[in-house]
């Protein structure tokens, strides 16, 4: 049975307490962040093991692209989606081409090592936003949903599922809700007919959403990810969306808002979440599995649809990812059309790379 929590575990190899947490029975998904990862053997050695514990398990990761990827050394670079959105304006064609090159890449990347999704992806306009910026696509809707479907239908196509982030948007409101709340005064209407675009043009390709840490303010006075008017009365009723609601962090600074880790929990999920992250504070995964066995189980056959399809393992990441037949091509593509083969740098976690907003702890 797939539990309620996705939660983190601490290093490269899992201790005794991380398996005991795997465990639990309402833990049903593992999130990879950068300190889990050394390189692409010992992240499938790792997966492997998660599921040795625990089979019934999403295993997920952030791998975006440019300053938000966890998987950096022996995987290929990929762009900050809003490189795409630059070489949107000058070809549209050759960006769509590539966005759907991207998505294949990355998914084959992950897939490979054992990872079943990347939280991929944002959906969000670039706006005035502290913590989205070239995250996103672009600031156009139109060219948003443009290059989000291309990008999806490489995902699809590599065999992982979709997740799009974060509902109803994030891009019009500058505070990092990682560290801060952040509030949205403007009308229902007005985000609809604007940020939630993407979303809403798009939701026949995606297999997920994650809400907002955002309090619309003229909409809900709690969270979007709190808020049973965006998840059940506008994602669910309105919007006729029946794929997975994953909770943004829950360790976030923008969820403090619904109290302590406990009731976090149950307010994500009584509001219609499936899954409630609970990352980066190791007494809240504690707390927050202890507070879940009272919760109903997610529909099972809902979480199924996220599990990725993930290939034999042939010894190396190269040997693993040539059983997908476009790989080496995706891989070329992108290399060639954003990364300088002489800039060493590119395929390092080098120190000008611009800080990754989503590393808040």
């Amino acid at each position: 049975m797939y539990g309620v929590l996705m939660i983190d575990i601490d290093s490269t190899a899992l201790t005794a307490e991380d398996v005991s947490l795997l465990k639990q029975a309402q833990v049903g998904g593992v999130i990879l962040f950068a300190r889990n990862v050394a390189d692409a053997a010992q992240v499938r050695s790792l997966c492997d093991d998660i599921r040795y514990h625990n089979p019934d398990i999403l295993i997920g990761v952030d791998q975006e692209g440019g300053r938000v990827a966890r998987l950096r050394h022996g995987f290929t670079p990929l762009p900050a989606m809003g490189k795409l959105g630059e070489l949107f304006n000058q070809d549209p064609s050759l960006a769509l081409s590539l966005a759907y090159d991207c998505g294949y890449l990355m998914a084959t990347e992950v897939l490979a090592v054992g990872i079943d999704l990347s939280f991929a992806p944002v959906l969000d306009r670039d706006g005035i936003s502290q913590v989205i910026g070239d995250r996103s696509f672009h600031n156009e809707p139109q060219a948003i949903t443009a290059l989000a479907t291309q990008f999806m239908r490489g995902m699809k196509t590599a065999g992982m599922a979709t997740t799009g982030k974060h509902f109803p948007g994030h891009g019009a409101v500058a505070p990092d809700s990682h560290v801060a709340e952040a509030i949205d005064t403007r009308s229902l209407d007005e985000i609809m007919n604007s940020d939630m675009q993407p979303f809403a043009q798009t939701l026949t390709s995606l297999d997920a959403l994650m809400p907002a840490h955002v309090i619309f303010s003229q909409v809900d006075d709690k969270p979007a990810g709190f808020s049973k008017i965006w998840l059940k009365d506008i994602i669910r009723n309105q919007l006729d969306f029946d794929g997975v609601l994953f909770s943004d962090d829950l360790c976030m600074a923008g969820a403090q808002a619904a109290g302590d880790i406990s009731a976090r929990v149950k307010a994500a999920i009584e509001a219609g979440c499936d899954i409630a992250l609970v990352c980066n504070d190791r007494v809240a995964a504690h707390e927050a599995a202890q507070a879940a066995q009272d919760l109903p189980y997610p529909n099972q056959n809902r979480i199924k649809t996220m599990c990725g399809d993930i290939p034999v393992w042939q010894g190396d990441l190269e040997s693993t990812c040539q059983q997908f037949e476009y790989w080496q091509q995706a891989k070329q593509n992108v290399t060639q059309a954003f990364f300088n083969p002489q800039a060493d740098e590119q395929t390092s976690n080098n120190t000008n790379e611009p800080k990754d907003p989503t590393d808040y702890k």
